[in-house]
């Protein structure tokens, strides 16, 4: 129904009238708020899509039609625009070119609407690979720039912006011989423009090219820094913004550059953090956190902190608006129900093997829980988030002599009468909490108490802050008598979890779990009490808190263990948690979390987990096969069939993971009724690494538990276990690391014809620099138990894995694992004893790190040290024992006897 005529000659082309008011009324309606009449439109434009002119319209309606609205003449445009997104190759040539000369005949459109609309129009070609195609766009929008008329060389600013955005590394290419060597001193002559907003298109234009380091910019860099300074006090809100954006790029990028100034530029950035325009503030702030990962931080702001603290510190308080966006003035909200689109995704963390070490969790512990994460409703960054995180960065840089700074103001702010300052000053302990803590102790007596106190505040919002704050200070409380801190503390958190405000039940659920995690066992008294809450939390909270209990609950099981193991616990946590499990669909995403949760639950509860076992297991061997199955037939027919959220699987094979380690042998008669190995054969080979990993933690797990049902399996899981020994995936290659190790403990000496595969890799990983700590451990554990199984094959490589074989393995607890690698490299030495002789000083070394080896693995020990000293002589051992520190002389010859 359009009237349609190919025609090679642009501007003959003209619209047919009746087509035009067709398209016209399409435009309309589709502003109509009304979803189905929205619909109907959809359709129709996909329609029109056939017809080869249809876009000449699109354009026309755009540039020419000036009777029309601006909002329709826009939304035109931006139907072109998604059309040139889906079928810009299909477009004729005739099309492209008028579109394209349109588009450029028009950017100069007396109306901001339009050109903004040409402009975007303009990059989306140009990003469709047409920057090569379409020679004369980057110069004709250069001299376009030059025009007297302001709205012409506005518009093709705001093109050209968007262009360095969206195309930024082809323009620093040789695709399109550099035009940045021109383009960018072209923008630097108009950083002095007239025009506010022409200043602050020149300054962001340029600012794309900072972080990659472009060669154009950098011969530039000296003027570019100069214009820079030029524009510090300009009049223009999103010019100061552009200009405090650059300068804390060039920190990473040109430091040298900036030093010089850094004096004038830290007093600048002060001033701009305090900015009327919150924007402008928050990107100043953004320096102090990029400031404080620069090595040279620690001196150059050493004199400004007088000055600096209290800046960031006010910047703390929420602004009047953040308080309407949170509703800091409804108190209770617990009755309604949670919007979906509050809910974030989840990520599940697949599981990962690791061992355990003599000084627990101090070295490598997960911070990634405790991030200032206190108001996710308002716009994510803000800068009361901005300028918490930069005081916590710096603490961590001056640590305790952060605190003369400080104290003052907080003792100003703890106490005050106004909620909201008072607010901010529990944030600000909060903030400090790790990098000040040593400085910090003496006052924690007196704080805690009043923090304690803030618990029941009136202002949900003071509570719900003090939960978090309570939690970065919960390592010293567990450290303290538990009656003086730890049961206050943990009385008043439980009440928390069930206050009537959703933020504060939320806030005080993630505290509790990093209680938990601190006081691991000390919490077994009060086990009955913390259940009885968690419990009543459950038919009390909405859908988004839900979430986060199920992780609480987890994290209870993971610190008490065994303790959970008793009737009347196990009688009031688990209806509940089955009664969720019933009443979610297997597509329902919430069962992320409660899977997660479960698979806590069950190992603690070992045995105890029996009843509830079989409709928890099949149903995770249900999931992992529907996942495999919808996996399949995307790959047969990916039209016809969308791919499967693997993440379902993941979880599944995770709790199954679980449940084996619970329950050991008694999963066994489950295992035999199910084809779990099947599916884990598969599982092993998907292309998701997350999927990988998580079936070889399972297959450890069932080696352990049932391995009489794996060894049927174990010739067509070697070779796959053996090409996944590659430690570019560090967890699927630490998972399937341990399960070999496990394996080869059930196989004994059957375990033979299989060393050839993995061997070399095994003894590679141990040797490469830079392996993370848990990989080189399980490494080292599983070399050991090859050579315990089938000493004759490893032991002649020896040499090659002995060093750092002792010296990864010295830090870790005694535990069966390590008694079976120690046995292995006894054995070895045995077969081979001139393999250790070079190293036999760090042999030594882990010899001693046992505190109490098994009687006959002492003995191993003893016939070795003894049979070397014995080998060498008195006179040489005496040489040899003379390098070694004290305390290893010490404890050899207590224990030893050499």
């Amino acid at each position: 129904w359009l009237y349609l005529q190919q025609t090679k000659m642009e501007y003959e082309w003209k619209p047919d009238e009746q087509g035009l008011q067709q398209i016209l009324q399409l435009l309309k309606e589709s502003q109509s708020p009304d979803t189905t009449i929205q619909r109907t439109v959809q359709q129709k434009l996909e329609q029109l899509n056939q017809y080869p002119d249809f876009n000449n319209y699109l354009i026309f309606v755009l540039t020419k039609l000036k009777s029309e609205d601006e909002p329709t003449r826009s939304l035109s445009g931006l139907i072109l625009k998604n059309n040139v997104k889906a079928h810009f190759q299909n477009f004729p040539n005739g099309v492209t070119d008028f579109i394209k000369s349109e588009c450029l005949n028009n950017i100069g459109d007396s109306s901001p609407l339009i050109r903004a609309t040409v402009g975007i129009l303009i990059t989306t070609i140009a990003s469709k690979g047409e920057l090569q195609n379409w020679p004369d766009l980057l110069p004709k929008l250069c001299s376009l720039l030059d025009s007297e008329d302001y709205n012409t060389c506005e518009g093709a600013f705001g093109a050209l912006q968007k262009i360095c955005e969206d195309s930024a590394e082809i323009l620093d290419s040789d695709v399109l011989d550099r035009p940045l060597n021109i383009m960018i001193p072209k923008f630097l002559q108009f950083f002095k423009h007239s025009s506010p907003k022409i200043r602050s298109h020149a300054v962001a234009c340029v600012n794309q090219f900072i972080i990659s380091r472009t060669q154009a910019l950098m011969l530039h860099i000296d003027s570019f820094i100069e214009n820079l300074f030029a524009l510090a006090g300009d009049e223009e809100p999103e010019v100061r913004k552009n200009v405090c954006r650059a300068l804390v790029m060039l920190l990473e990028v040109r430091m040298d550059r900036l030093l010089p100034h850094m004096h004038n530029i830290v007093e600048y950035m002060l001033q701009r953090t305090q900015d009327q325009d919150e924007n402008v503030a928050l990107e100043a702030c953004e320096f102090w956190l990029t400031l404080a990962e620069q090595p040279i931080c620690k001196d150059v702001l050493m004199r400004h902190l007088p000055k600096l603290i209290p800046v960031l510190v006010n910047g703390m308080k929420y602004s009047d608006i953040d308080i309407i966006l949170l509703k800091g003035d409804v108190e209770e909200d617990e009755t309604i129900p949670d919007s979906e689109q509050d809910i974030r995704p989840r990520f599940h963390r697949s599981r990962t093997v690791a061992q355990q070490h003599d000084e627990d969790g101090i070295e490598e512990e997960d911070d990634d829980d405790d991030e200032i994460d206190d108001d996710d409703t308002i716009s994510d960054w803000n800068l009361r988030k901005c300028s918490a995180a930069a005081l916590d960065v710096l603490a961590n840089v001056y640590r305790d002599e952060l605190l003369p700074h400080i104290l003052p103001l907080l003792k100003e702010l703890l106490f005050h009468h106004e909620w909201v300052v008072k607010e901010s000053g529990i944030l600000v302990l909060g903030a400090i909490a790790e990098g000040c803590m040593q400085g910090m102790i003496p006052y924690l007596p007196e704080l805690i108490p009043h923090l304690i106190q803030c618990l029941s505040d009136k202002k949900a919002l003071v509570r719900s802050i003090t939960c978090w704050t309570l939690s970065r200070y919960a390592h010293w409380v567990v450290s303290q008598p538990p009656d003086t801190y730890l049961k206050p503390l943990m009385t008043e958190l439980l009440k928390r979890i069930l206050d009537s405000n959703k933020r504060v039940q939320e806030a005080a659920c993630s505290a509790f779990a990093t209680l938990e995690e601190e006081a691991c066992t000390e919490l077994v008294p009060y086990l009955a009490y913390i259940l009885d809450t968690l419990v009543f939390a459950f038919s009390k909270y909405q859908h988004k808190n839900l979430l986060i209990l199920y992780d609480a609950i987890g994290t209870l099981a993971d610190s008490v263990g065994h303790h959970l193991n008793k009737p009347e616990y196990i009688q009031m946590l688990m209806p509940p948690l089955i009664q969720k499990w019933n009443m979610l669909k297997d597509e329902d995403k919430d069962l992320f979390p409660l899977l997660e949760c479960l698979s806590s639950v069950a190992t603690a509860l070992q045995s105890g987990f029996l009843p509830y076992c079989e409709p928890v297991y099949q149903r995770c061997v249900n999931l992992v096969q529907k996942t495999l199955a919808q996996a399949m037939l995307n790959n047969a027919q990916p039209d016809q069939y969308e791919a499967p959220d693997k993440d379902f699987m993941i979880v599944a094979l995770d709790l199954l993971s679980g449940l084996a380690e619970g329950l050991g042998g008694n999963i066994e008669q489950l295992v035999a009724r199910s084809n779990i190995l099947t599916l884990m054969y598969q599982c092993m080979q998907d292309k998701m690494p997350e999927v990988r990993q998580s079936s070889f933690a399972l297959l450890g797990d069932l080696t352990k538990a049932c391995f009489q049902h794996v060894k049927p399996c174990i010739a067509d899981f070697m070779p796959i276990l053996g090409t996944n020994l590659n430690p570019e995936f560090i967890s699927v290659c630490n998972n399937a690391t341990w399960a070999i190790g496990e394996i080869s403990i059930q196989m004994g000496i059957e375990m033979q014809p299989y060393i050839p595969m993995v061997l070399h890799q095994l003894v590679e990983i141990i040797n490469r620099p830079n392996t993370p700590k848990t990989l080189l451990e399980n490494t080292a554990i599983t070399i050991g138990r090859l050579g315990y199984v089938c000493p004759q094959e490893v032991a002649p490589m020896l040499q090659q894995f002995i060093r750092p074989w002792c010296t990864s393995l010295r830090n870790i607890r005694d535990n069966e694992e390590k008694d079976s690698a120690f046995r292995g490299i006894c054995t070895m030495i045995s077969v081979n004893p001139s393999g250790v002789i070079q190293d036999f000083i760090f042999f030594c070394d882990a010899v001693a790190s046992w505190i109490n080896p098994k009687d006959d693995l002492r003995d191993m020990f003893c016939k070795i040290l003894h049979g070397f000293k014995n080998q060498v002589g008195d006179e040489n051992w005496r040489r040899f024992s003379d390098q070694f520190p004290l305390p290893l002389k010490e404890r050899l010859a207590a224990f030893y006897g050499v």
